[in-house]
């Protein structure tokens, strides 16, 4: 088979270093002989042209991306919100510096599908003036800002912020392209910007779980107007930054006046906390953590209660899931949102794109989901 002989070593050479991956480990998961590889760096003509598609492919980058001359210019690859994330965490995987990248190009498809549909209803991300150095303060605008009743759950919080002008994506929990792997720490990121801010949640076990993400990846919003990518050790913080996001959140999702709504003392084990707390957090839709940890902050909770609980609910089993695919062509707008969805639909129903096109940006629907999905938003 013909193989290509101006494929540009200098950066193959860079992507590896960019993902921290060397040859061998890349020629192990793609399945291409690693002398394939040697050949292409010392500028031979070592690959053919679906070997160099499955390259392209592993580093999100497109075929011409390695036939180009010349070195790579970081600040023209990668965007300031991609080098703010990877700066923070330098231990980030290919795989998931892949989804970030995924998820930056999915935010200008969606840009550029509203501004051919120029409608003038457009929704803006336009912030309200809050105090950056004062997140309990904040929180309370922000809950005003959003329009937020007393009765919320994870989808409410979600479309709250959406209707704002922010695009929330929450990752599948199965495998697959938009999945933040089980095994990595991250829990969720922001990727800032003055038109279009992006919150990434990673679907987890319990609604509850996300919700706190969310909340807190929007403390940075609207607190640090910056990009974040936060870990478990994050949403735990004391110091800096992260800290300031989750008092953000911690009032955001139970402000003062819900404290006074808590019934009786705090039961005398730790496993009743759930139950004592039961009413109020299915209410909020929020964790029994979350509340124990506003109470802890109010002063109406020793610390030896709150870090009791935690002990014990870390040792109590976990049970994982794959998530379920009965109604795949209503995946999308679990994972991109409403907002996302309905452009997508609109530049279809417009014509601006074909049903091949609204298919590849709608996570592979075929079209006969494409067509139930069309039907589930008009109600049929």
């Amino acid at each position: 088979m013909e193989r290509i002989e101006s494929i540009n070593p200098e950066r193959l050479a860079w992507c590896c270093y960019d993902r921290g991956v060397s040859l061998d480990l890349m020629a192990e998961e793609l399945n291409i002989a690693t002398r394939s590889l040697e050949r292409v760096m010392s500028g031979e003509d070592g690959l053919t042209f679906n070997q160099l598609r499955k390259v392209a492919d592993y580093f999100g980058r497109g075929v011409l991306f390695f036939l180009e001359l010349g070195p790579v210019e970081d600040a023209r690859v990668h965007t300031a919100a991609f080098r703010t994330l990877t700066n923070q965490k330098p231990e980030l995987s290919a795989k998931l510096k892949n989804f970030i990248e995924r998820v930056e190009k999915q935010r200008d498809i969606y840009l550029s599908l509203r501004e051919d549909l120029d409608e003038e209803d457009q929704i803006k991300f336009e912030p309200p003036d809050i105090p950056s150095n004062r997140p309990v303060d904040a929180a309370r605008i922000a809950r005003a800002w959003l329009g937020l009743g007393d009765v919320n759950s994870f989808e409410t919080y979600r479309s709250a912020i959406e209707a704002k002008g922010i695009l929330v994506f929450r990752t599948n929990g199965y495998n697959g392209k938009w999945q933040i792997a089980k095994d990595s720490p991250i829990l969720g990121f922001t990727l800032y910007d003055a038109d279009c801010p992006v919150i990434v949640v990673k679907k987890q076990l319990k609604d509850t779980q996300q919700t706190f993400t969310l909340a807190h990846e929007l403390g940075h919003l609207l607190l640090h107007k910056a990009s974040s990518i936060d870990d478990d050790g994050d949403m735990h913080s004391h110091q800096g930054h992260e800290q300031e996001a989750n008092a953000f959140a911690g009032n955001l999702l139970v402000p003062e006046s819900f404290l006074r709504l808590i019934s009786g003392p705090a039961p005398g084990e730790v496993s009743d906390f759930d139950g004592w707390l039961e009413r109020n957090r299915r209410a909020w839709g929020v964790s029994t953590e979350v509340i124990l940890r506003r109470l802890l902050d109010a002063r109406l909770l020793p610390q030896t209660h709150y870090t009791a609980y935690r002990e014990w609910r870390q040792g109590l089993p976990r049970t994982e899931s794959e998530g379920t695919r009965l109604y795949r062509h209503r995946e999308p707008k679990h994972l991109f949102g409403d907002g996302f969805v309905r452009v997508v639909l609109d530049a279809l129903n417009a014509r601006n794109i074909t049903l091949a096109k609204a298919s590849i940006y709608l996570d592979g629907l075929k079209v006969n989901d494409i067509h139930q999905l069309e039907h589930h938003y008009a109600g049929v």
